[in-house]
């Protein structure tokens, strides 16, 4: 057996056997199989798609390349929260300390970046000092001290999925279903959560740009979980617009800081009652979705969810002084408002074209090597449904260079619509179980 078959088998559309999966995931982890070789068989994946035995063999695969973490001494149910990706998506900063302050522990693991997309563990490193890359030891020790760990994909866990992750960001190999799929999974299952709530986002900003394509995914990461053994429930949320008001690493730290004050935007407020209430139930803890919304209100409100990030960040070594004041966060150089030409309510703000703009001004990576700004942004004052005269400003846009920053005011004014009639977004599409 040898990779130049298994590429060619791939790239005539025939399907892999389990062995022939694993010989590749086993060498291209070891470094045996090349990154150029490995990106003609994702590429290949990429085009063809795989069948459900393949994909189910990829991720048990992957899941299985390093360690598989266990945490049934910490507790006998541990719930993990993932999403498929989106712009603006910082819930998981919001739902984690959340969760947390109610009891319930949280093993998560985060990734970077990945195309337009937003990275959890870039928006983590933005917090001076804080500490991303925890061992398999030290995750399992903040869960049980903190009650929570937001840390990145280690090399122990999952080490083929990270290598594969990284490769697919820079070969235009991102919205592929199958590796979004085996990629997800083989996270979660390595991670040792046995209860596991996925956000599968779909619009224009996410991997999944129609809802049909949403609930395929969903359906097929729910029964990767139970195959797996794992409790798993996907909520289908809209990313046809960035969500909330802040896009960019620091921005939607302050943006998340603000929300565990309980300043939460509407759609983003949305989402995270919706993510956070699928993650109560889960858990057992909770048995009526009321009581979990209650839960929620007042976890909020007293700020002992504010207060769980802060002992969160400090346990990793972030600077909690950031979270307190975070007029502490370096700013970008340039501030640039967009102005309105047009007038009228807002029936669009495509967030494909606010994360291709959020890119290019330095948010993500277009190279795997490539190195981000975590200064840089938007911060959108006009969102759909809202009423726009000319004049009015649309957005503000964070930039380190003059000429990044009218090329992404250019392509903020082109993500907006405009409509004569208000439009009323609906943030959560489905939820599949």
């Amino acid at each position: 057996m040898n990779i130049i078959d298994i590429i060619e088998k791939k790239k005539n559309n025939v399907e892999l056997n389990d062995e022939e999966i694993g010989f590749f995931v086993k060498n291209y982890t070891s470094g045996s199989i090349t990154d150029y070789q490995a990106a003609a068989l994702i590429m290949a994946i990429c085009i063809n798609g795989m069948t459900q035995d393949e994909i189910l063999s990829l991720t048990m695969h992957m899941a299985h390349s390093g360690d598989v973490l266990d945490l049934s001494d910490i507790s006998k149910n541990i719930v993990d929260k993932h999403s498929t990706g989106g712009v603006g998506d910082k819930v998981t900063l919001i739902v984690t300390p959340i969760i947390a302050s109610l009891g319930i522990p949280v093993a998560k693991m985060s990734g970077r970046g990945l195309g337009i997309t937003g990275g959890t563990a870039d928006k983590l490193e933005s917090i001076p000092g804080y500490n991303i890359n925890v061992s398999l030891e030290q995750f399992k020790k903040s869960v049980l001290k903190v009650g929570a760990c937001l840390a990145s994909q280690t090399m122990d866990l999952a080490p083929a999925d990270k290598k594969i992750y990284a490769l697919r960001d820079t070969i235009g190999c991102t919205n592929s279903m199958p590796l979004i799929a085996s990629s997800i999974m083989s996270k979660k299952i390595a991670a040792g959560a046995n209860s596991i709530v996925l956000d599968v986002t779909c619009g224009s900003g996410a991997f999944m740009q129609d809802t049909a394509k949403a609930k395929e995914l969903a359906k097929l990461m729910v029964l990767i979980g139970k195959l797996a053994g794992r409790k798993t429930i996907c909520v289908i949320t809209n990313m046809d617009e960035p969500l909330g008001r802040m896009v960019g690493n620091s921005l939607e730290v302050i943006e998340s800081v603000e929300s565990l004050k309980g300043n939460m935007e509407k759609d983003v407020k949305n989402v995270v009652y919706a993510l956070c209430t699928e993650m109560m139930l889960l858990s057992g803890k909770y048995r009526d979705r009321n009581k979990c919304t209650s839960a929620i209100d007042e976890t909020l409100s007293s700020m002992r969810a504010y207060n769980k990030f802060k002992e969160l960040v400090a346990n990793q070594g972030g600077d909690v002084s950031y979270l307190e004041d975070t007029s502490k966060f370096a700013v970008a150089p340039i501030i640039s408002p967009v102005i309105s030409d047009n007038e009228g309510f807002v029936e669009e703000l495509n967030a494909y074209k606010v994360g291709k703009a959020g890119v290019n001004l330095g948010i993500g990576r277009l190279q795997k090597t490539d190195t981000i700004d975590y200064r840089v942004g938007f911060k959108f004052e006009k969102k759909v449904g809202d009423r726009v005269n000319k004049g009015d400003i649309l957005a503000y846009v964070y930039a380190n260079s003059p000429e990044k920053a009218v090329e992404a005011i250019e392509a903020i004014k082109e993500a907006y619509k405009f409509g004569p009639d208000e439009l009323h977004k609906k943030d959560i599409l489905d939820v599949v179980m």
